[in-house]
């Protein structure tokens, strides 16, 4: 079961005429799902206090941390452009179970949709999407291990699937985690730490930090 997440508006990381920088709960949907128990939304949330706020990116329900929505339509092209073209700089911290000898790697493993099991997704070497991470190991424990990812693109459940593709998938996880490792945590321990961006209007590079929770 995900976390309730608190009510109201999350915490304001950044804020100016252009847009709004939020560390989101783990539990909250960026966006309202289907049906009356999943209207609940950082979107809406942001909305009613920042009316005509647009959604640039996503982070799944589980996910916390940082994520930006603009103020304005200007502003929601030119970063949402970045997101596109792969300009931002993302870096996550998450959990996994086991212990990852290895100090440092690259997964470059293609994804797509499993149409047999929405809303998961797998490899798929023939017909999957381009899917990069770069990681390294933070701290090491005898079950598990604190790592840092980078993803180079932004594929739905990418860090998921690729750390469950390389044996340590991470703790929590409702969709990719056996019983034995989703027991292990009460959330997903999958927290986005940090966003890099060039300012939609001044073009000035601006790197937002949310501390992670676990």
């Amino acid at each position: 079961m995900p976390l309730t997440p608190p009510a109201g508006l999350p915490p304001i990381l950044h804020r100016d005429q252009h847009m709004v920088v939020l560390d989101k709960p783990s539990g909250l949907l960026s966006v309202p799902g289907i049906g009356p128990e999943n209207a609940d939304s950082l979107a809406g949330r942001v909305q009613d206090n920042f009316p005509g706020a647009l959604i640039v990116h996503r982070l799944d329900r589980d996910t916390s941390g940082v994520i930006i929505m603009a103020l304005d339509p200007q502003s929601h092209r030119e970063l949402s452009r970045q997101f596109q073209d792969r300009k931002v700089g993302k870096r996550y911290v998450a959990i996994v179970a086991g212990f990852v000898k290895e100090s440092e790697g690259l997964i470059n493993l293609p994804l797509r949709k499993d149409m047999d099991r929405p809303p998961r997704h797998i490899v798929d070497h023939a017909h999957g999407k381009r899917a990069v991470t770069e990681w390294r190991i933070l701290q090491r424990e005898t079950e598990q291990t604190r790592i840092e990812l980078q993803p180079q693109t932004g594929r739905s459940h990418q860090l998921r699937v690729h750390m469950k593709s390389i044996n340590h998938p991470i703790l929590g996880d409702d969709l990719y985690a056996p019983p034995e490792v989703l027991e292990m945590s009460d959330r997903l321990m999958l927290h986005a730490l940090s966003l890099a961006i060039a300012h939609p209007v001044t073009g000035a590079p601006m790197t937002f930090t949310a501390d992670c929770p676990f």
